[in-house]
């Protein structure tokens, strides 16, 4: 099989891991592959992915080769992979439109973003980047918040002839025009706001579909993240997390037996603690009533690194893009949005996803 021809705008921590991923299992052997959702899908392994275009807006990356690039500040996620060959594509200057908050210049050097100082990228020199370099698949690594740098993008996806994955929680894929317009353009698109392997959201999910097939009714849930990554200090600003809010809290929503008052639910990030990276810590809490309206409650602790967790699902959601691309299928592809992502066009049980998953990649 051909390579699948990939390019990232965004090239942080999930970029880091995404790339780290291609090349730990690119020469590996099916039987020991650990951590990964499918070795082959549709004829393509994990390795079979090709960056061949990067966007960043941080003088600390941009005009590096995205080899180099991956492991440079404020990137703070696990090497796993520290052997990433240089790929000869250099990060190129992005658009910056809202993509990176107000208040990020205030935190430490390390921490933080440093615009470069180049020229920023308009919508044609990102169409054709895209188009000399074969671009396939464009994945969105926007940090949250990223409205109209998503929709610029998204644009130029269309335009470029390219199939988007949106691993953000701006709504592209669940927005009925913009998922028209991918329809029209026969383009694939997968969003939005990609789940992790096994984090926060998908073990609420879970935990909530259990208690409603057990017959337990749910009175109160809360969700709490801390994590000391880029993407927790940008969501400090409480400004950008409308959309996050929604996504993550929709994504539990839709297990539920009866819709919770808004007073009863809350699921969201809560708190950026530095030193603890791009580990992210979920406290999870559950109150409801067994048999006889007895209470009873549930308390978790889930501790992971946030952007390991994520990296093997965009690689088979891109890998899906690529399948629908090669059987001239446009728009929304609801089985693979409904099973990496938390605020698809179609929400379903986890389940049901998996099954719709299967066959689509059968079929």
């Amino acid at each position: 099989m051909s390579k699948i021809r990939v390019a990232i705008v965004g090239v942080g921590n999930c970029a880091s891991s995404l790339v780290q991923g291609i090349h730990h299992y690119g020469g590996g052997d099916p039987a020991g592959a650990v951590g990964l959702l499918h070795w082959d899908l549709g004829g393509f392994g994990p390795g079979d992915l090709d960056v061949v275009a990067a966007f960043d807006v941080d003088r600390r990356k941009v005009g590096r080769d995205v080899a180099e690039a991956i492991f440079e500040k404020p990137n703070c996620t696990a090497v796993f992979h520290a052997d990433v060959p240089k790929l000869g594509v250099p990060v190129r200057m992005g658009c910056v439109l809202d993509g990176v908050s107000e208040h990020m210049d205030r935190a430490p050097r390390d921490r933080s973003f440093r615009l470069a100082d180049a020229l920023q990228a308009d919508f044609a020199e990102v169409v054709r980047v895209l188009q000399e370099s074969g671009t396939e698949v464009l994945v969105n690594y926007l940090p949250v918040g990223s409205e109209a740098a998503t929709r610029f993008y998204a644009s130029c996806a269309l335009e470029a002839g390219c199939a988007f994955v949106n691993c953000i929680p701006v709504f592209i894929a669940s927005d009925r025009e913009w998922a028209q317009r991918f329809e029209e353009r026969g383009l694939p698109i997968v969003g939005d706001d990609i789940k992790a392997q096994l984090g926060a959201t998908i073990t609420h999910r879970m935990l909530t579909e259990l208690f409603a097939r057990r017959g337990v009714t749910i009175d109160h849930t809360y969700q709490l993240n801390t994590g000391g990554n880029t993407d927790f200090l940008n969501m400090m600003n409480r400004d950008r997390l409308a959309s996050k809010k929604e996504s993550k809290t929709e994504a539990v929503q839709s297990m539920t037996q009866r819709r919770l008052a808004e007073e009863d639910i809350h699921v969201g990030p809560s708190d950026y603690v530095a030193w603890q990276n791009d580990n992210k810590v979920c406290f999870l809490r559950m109150e409801g009533r067994l048999f006889g309206g007895v209470p009873m409650n549930l308390e978790l602790r889930l501790s992971v690194e946030d952007s390991p967790n994520s990296a093997g699902v965009a690689i088979d959601a891109i890998r899906c893009a690529k399948l629908a691309m090669q059987r001239s299928q446009g728009g929304v592809l609801h089985s693979a949005s409904s099973a990496f992502m938390k605020h698809p066009p179609r929400q379903i049980s986890d389940e049901e996803a998996h099954r719709d998953l299967e066959e689509f990649i059968r079929s």
